[in-house]
């Protein structure tokens, strides 16, 4: 059996198709199903059982003998959410708990951790773990994912294979419910759909152009797959990067839905909301030379081939992975 923690969200849905496909159907999903706009996700998927995330250390204690691996993708992704506890209980709290199984258990573990730790870049986006200690996130969410990494480092007794993930900005099918937390592009499409134009935030960095702003945004497909090779692989453990590698601007993604809708690009630039202006990020590229170097060597979707399948395969019929 293999374990998937947020199984009913964005990444952890994808992954779980992703296991499908390869064959892995006994798969286990943990997350709070309550909310029933997540509930598409997993239709379709082949899932051993549902187990509450409240009730899954128990479960897991009473079934530890059948995990052959566990993914720990579920976490509060809320970085407008400002209350510390909830960050403390759901993403250090519990990601310690499946730590610590892991090693009684001994059960390999990825789990994701975020570009967010990376802060304004004072450090640069290299996964150096030399340098976690001293990096400076923007809010709660990225404080909280870099404690745990910090946390993770520092312990003396570690699962036999473990691997932290880095996401950078993932876009892709089966984030219809994320709500204002979804990808850029998917609110462009939405956006030109609705108004027939986008909005883009207006530089106020005098090195950056209006629309110049850039992100290393990745694909969800690229993401599980991964998951999938460090899942076969179960050497080299450590905290890697996980973006495309290469930063692209806000106009390029603009521009390459517009294109991927068949219509003119037709793109208004707006001022950034003055509460957010210092903590804006203008600049991300994750360095991906630590994960080539244990052998992963598919290539990553480029902006235009990811997001033109989003849109065309997914977005315009409304379609999940």
């Amino acid at each position: 059996m293999i374990i998937v923690t947020g199984a009913a969200g964005f990444i952890g849905s994808c992954l779980i198709s992703k296991l499908n496909q390869e064959n892995f159907n006994f798969i286990i999903a943990v997350d709070d199903f309550s909310d029933p706009s997540k509930e598409a996700n997993l239709i379709g998927k082949r899932i051993q059982e549902r187990v509450d995330r409240e009730d899954f250390f128990d479960w897991l204690d009473n079934n530890y003998q059948e995990i052959e691996f566990i993914f720990h993708i579920g976490a509060r992704t809320d970085t407008t959410e400002f209350d510390r506890q909830i960050f403390e209980h759901l993403n250090i709290e519990y990601s310690k708990q499946i730590w610590k199984r892991c090693i009684d258990y001994q059960i390999p573990l990825v789990y994701a951790s975020s570009a967010a730790t990376y802060g304004l870049g004072e450090f640069g986006y290299d996964d150096n773990e030399s340098i976690i200690p001293q990096l400076k996130p923007l809010n709660p969410y990225g404080d909280s994912k870099n404690e745990f990494d910090i946390w993770a480092l520092e312990q003396e007794r570690k699962p036999f294979f473990w691997a932290g993930l880095k996401f950078f900005n993932v876009y892709g099918p089966n984030e219809y419910h994320k709500g204002r937390m979804a990808s850029v592009i998917f609110h462009a499409y939405n956006q030109i759909c609705q108004t027939g134009n986008m909005k883009l935030f207006r530089s106020h960095n005098p090195d950056f152009t209006d629309g110049g702003q850039m992100r290393d945004f990745i694909y969800v497909k690229d993401v599980i797959d991964v998951c999938s090779f460090l899942m076969h692989h179960r050497r080299n453990s450590g905290i890697y990067n996980l973006g495309s590698g290469k930063a692209r601007t806000f106009l390029d993604l603009a521009t390459l839905t517009f294109h991927a809708m068949g219509r003119d690009a037709n793109i208004e630039f707006i001022d950034t909301p003055a509460d957010i202006r210092d903590k804006y990020q203008y600049f991300t590229q994750a360095n991906m030379a630590k994960l080539r170097s244990i052998g992963y060597d598919r290539p990553f979707h480029s902006l235009e081939e990811g997001v033109s399948d989003y849109v065309k395969q997914y977005l315009k019929e409304q379609k999940y992975f």
